[in-house]
């Protein structure tokens, strides 16, 4: 169990090392040949030049200017003076809106530290109760709620700081939700046109034995939406020609590789194995062969697309439908359009860019076998990683590693090994086994068919709370308290160890101290240096790079990784609100984290990262509901340890506290979330209004034409520039169909069809 010099030794390390970070930072961000690496977000804006394209030969790839040198804090203050409307103008509302989340964490805890060290923590410390104890302890958990006596008057300190906790909490959630539904809507007002805005995803089109899904998705819309409906975008599936395209990318790279190579020493020509890994096999021409192998799949590349577009069986039941007007397309966004509630489902269709495509070509009736699959995977892989957790909990216990391993007794009994073992070790050793999850769990949200990147992140995002939640924080608790307790364990009675585990729970804090130095201090440092993409981009620009826009492509700016950077977040909040009133000295190592946190991602936010996609903060509501599950988990721990304190007058009072909770969730969920699931029709409108005013003339066909067709395609068709997008001013005609049940349709079918010739099923029209 980590003592207090056990905490400073870890302080210490974890300290040194974000500052080395931060060092490292401010040199290597100055130096011109890093600074595609550290300011890419300028560079794909176009507001930022090489600084390599001029300067004398040496000042190129070296700052000689040292007064930069001095001034290498300086990045901080300017990643703040970015005021909030301009923020969200350069990279998004989407990244304005998750910074919001540290900022909810200081103020939430700035104030609960501050009450609980004024009150709570002299109350805990001026008690006896664990030096008369046998229990093992350290001198933190006398600052916690375990010092205080059994049947004390003293916990009814600890209620009514959880009431105040409480209210506070709930009072900064239901402001901020109140401001992010208001920057919402102001944003989807206000911000420029987008095809999202128009279109909607309809999935599980029924067959029908006479028409095409083409001609039966014009007829459809034509006949229930007469007067917005534009034109629509079949899905077809095509991961194969997606492989082939992505394969050819790859193989271009290798080509441009021994090329490169090759210009560099024409006395030796570059050649390859064909065989295993490039390790066995007849040796050939490296610039030949992968020549060749171009050639080859650009015909397959060919041959794929043609067979496609000649296969009807490639044509998904799905499509994206286009609308005229924005409110045409909220209103089929947000109804039911058959009589049968399992056929012609629609929701809003995703920002192109935030398409998965190959999702869209997962079969509709496939999706909860899929998901029912993922779902008992993911229970197993929850209950397996408690392998690991029970290891990383018996580093912490000096005890446990010196009966498994007595020859390492002298070594470990040195005061600074000790230290280190036990304030540093266990937090690194989580990290580590935690590396590979989100690769995981993000896989896991693919297989089961997410259509959009968005949606993929925030089934992610959720499963990693959950996960971390069970394993990372009940896991450590249990298996951290049986390695403490376990001599108490084995001599008492049955009945004494529910008291023991509840005494014990508190002592966990300074394991998750440790962690969150380890992670929340090092660790967000770590994130500004950019180690991983700084030796990548200067590899491709050796090895790849022949022009500008290679080295543009060689750049990695990144994302802000919602589906592992808000769960993350989330643990924070819940170790904060759960230790609170339990054990306050945590507070201090919080609020640390988010301060830090803030202004490191502010920067990033600026700089660096590029968001793949805009969803204008519809993840909020998931933030809102992990934030009150955190507040609420924490009430009914304490209601749990108190039970074991013999304080059973207070447990009436905290059953109040979650039903208190639960209501307030409700409401704002009744509230404000609507704002985050539908449009209004009247913003809707107001918009419409606005545009045709301005834009009397908009050519609004030409603009959605080619933005839902599949990437692979668009090149394709970049000269099919076909302009049948005017408005008719004709009286509405009857037109005769292949079906008997629906003889005719309300408007000439020359105005709907798909927005792109090559891509529409209606060849076999007559």
């Amino acid at each position: 169990m980590a003592a207090l010099n056990d905490i400073g030794v870890a302080a210490a390390i974890n300290i040194l090392s974000a500052i080395a970070f931060f060092l490292a930072f401010a040199v290597l961000r100055i130096q011109p040949a890093n600074d595609r690496v550290y300011f890419p977000k300028w560079y794909l804006k176009g507001l930022r030049s090489s600084p390599l394209q001029s300067g004398a030969s040496v000042s190129k790839f070296v700052n000689l200017d040292f007064r930069s040198y001095v001034r290498f804090l300086n990045w901080m203050p300017a990643a703040l003076q970015m005021p909030e409307p301009e923020l969200i103008d350069h990279a998004g509302l989407d990244s304005a809106v998750y910074l919001k989340i540290y900022l909810i964490g200081l103020k939430i805890f700035v104030p609960i530290t501050l009450l609980a060290f004024s009150i709570m923590v002299p109350v805990n410390w001026t008690n006896k109760t664990l030096e008369h104890s046998n229990l093992t302890y350290s001198d933190v958990d006398k600052l916690s709620i375990s010092n205080i006596p059994s049947a004390s008057h003293r916990f009814w300190t600890h209620l009514v700081m959880a009431y105040a906790f409480t209210f506070w909490t709930c009072y900064v959630l239901k402001k901020e939700f109140e401001i992010v539904a208001a920057l919402r809507l102001h944003f989807l007002a206000s911000e420029q046109r987008r095809p999202d805005e128009f279109t909607v995803l309809v999935r599980n089109v029924p067959p029908d034995p006479d028409e095409s899904i083409s001609e039966l998705l014009e007829h459809f819309f034509l006949v229930n939406h007469p007067d917005h409906y534009l034109s629509h975008q079949v899905v077809y599936n095509a991961n194969r020609l997606s492989e082939l395209v992505n394969e050819k990318k790859k193989t271009q790279n290798w080509l441009d590789y021994y090329q490169n190579k090759y210009s560099r020493h024409p006395d030796r020509k570059p050649s390859i194995k064909t065989g295993f890994l490039g390790l066995c096999g007849s040796r050939v021409d490296a610039t030949e062969f992968y020549t060749s192998k171009i050639e080859r799949l650009s015909r397959d590349i060919s041959q794929e697309r043609e067979k496609i577009m000649g296969n009807a069986r490639s044509i998904m039941p799905a499509a994206f439908i286009s609308f005229k007007t924005r409110w045409g397309a909220a209103v089929c966004a947000q109804t039911q359009l058959s009589r049968n509630p399992t056929t012609w489902l629609t929701e809003w269709a995703p920002e192109p860019r935030d398409i998965c495509w190959e999702n869209l070509a997962i079969p509709y009736v496939s999706l909860t076998i899929r998901r029912l699959i993922i779902a008992v995977a993911f229970f197993f892989l929850t209950f397996f990683f408690m392998i690991p957790i029970v290891f990383v909990q018996s580093l912490a216990n000096i005890e446990a590693i010196e009966k498994a391993l007595p020859f390492l007794k002298p070594i470990i009994e040195v005061k600074f090994i000790k230290s280190l073992i036990q304030g540093f070790l266990p937090g690194i050793a989580l990290k580590i086994f935690l590396i590979f999850l989100p690769t995981i769990l993000m896989l896991m949200s693919k297989f089961e068919g997410f259509i959009s990147q968005s949606a993929l992140e925030r089934r992610s995002a959720t499963r990693y709370y959950f996960f971390q939640f069970i394993n990372v924080f009940l896991g450590s608790i249990i298996t951290g308290t049986a390695f403490q307790q376990l001599n108490n364990f084995i001599h008492q009675s049955a009945n004494d160890i529910p008291k023991t585990i509840g005494v014990s729970i508190p002592m966990k804090a300074t394991f998750f101290i440790t962690y969150i130095m380890v992670d929340g201090w090092a660790g967000v440092a770590a994130e500004i240096l950019r180690l991983k993409p700084l030796i990548i981009y200067h590899l491709k620009n050796f090895f790849l790079v022949k022009t500008e826009k290679d080295r543009e492509e060689a750049m990695d700016p990144g994302t802000l990784g919602f589906n592992t950077g808000e769960p993350q977040i989330q643990l924070y909040f819940l170790l904060g609100l759960v230790y609170a009133v339990v054990t306050p000295i945590l507070l201090p190592f919080i609020i640390i984290f988010f301060s830090l946190a803030y202004v490191v991602y502010r920067h990033q936010i600026i700089n660096v990262y590029n968001q793949e996609y805009e969803s204008a903060a519809a993840f909020w509501p998931d933030v809102h509901a992990r934030i009150v599950t955190a507040l609420i988990i924490s009430q009914l721990l304490l209601m749990g340890l108190l039970s074991t304190k013999e304080a059973a007058q207070s447990t009436p009072l905290l059953i109040t506290l979650p039903i208190l909770t639960i209501w307030f969730h409700r409401f704002c969920k009744e509230r404000y979330e609507p704002a985050f699931i539908r449009y209004p029709l009247q913003e809707a409108m107001m918009k419409d209004t606005l545009e045709r005013t301005r834009e009397p003339n908009l050519n609004l066909k030409g603009f959605l034409q080619n933005a839902y067709i599949h990437p692979v395609f668009k090149q394709a068709d970049d000269n099919d520039n076909e302009s049948a997008n005017e408005e008719s001013d004709q009286e509405p005609a009857l037109i005769p169909t292949k079906r008997g049940s629906r003889t005719s349709t309300p408007m000439p079918s020359k105005h709907g069809g798909s927005t792109s010739n090559s891509l529409s099923c209606n060849q076999g029209n007559p």
